[in-house]
């Protein structure tokens, strides 16, 4: 077994460097659309991970590591703030409620997919 501190490390760079690309090529103009995409697309690859009971060592790469430094609630976070702060209540709260239900969406799709597998 690997020591988990090199899985969980290895995977950080990885899912950091994977949010740095998408944080350069999905952009729309006034709206979070990548800390949106990261934080869907993680939700979908750890309930992948998670409903088909990897192992530990890929759980802690892949979970721990990859989706823990690529999705991002802190940015999350402070970009609906930002949005309320500014008088842009409607996409603060299109920001917060979308992101959870298509982060539920993808939980969903994750276990159909691992069910149909």
């Amino acid at each position: 077994m690997t020591d988990p501190a090199y899985l969980v490390g290895a995977g950080g760079v990885l899912g950091a460097l994977a949010r740095t690309l998408v944080g350069e090529y999905v952009v729309l103009d006034g709206v979070p659309a990548s800390t949106f995409a990261v934080n869907v697309l993680g939700t979908f690859l750890l309930a992948l991970l998670t409903l088909s009971h990897a192992g530990n060592d890929l759980a802690l790469f892949l979970g721990t590591g990859f989706c823990g430094s690529f999705t991002t609630f802190s940015s999350f976070s402070v970009e609906t703030v930002r949005l309320w702060e500014t008088g842009e209540y409607g996409r603060a709260a299109a920001n917060a409620l979308g992101t959870l239900a298509a982060a539920g969406v993808a939980v969903a799709l994750a276990a159909l997919l691992v069910r149909a597998l």
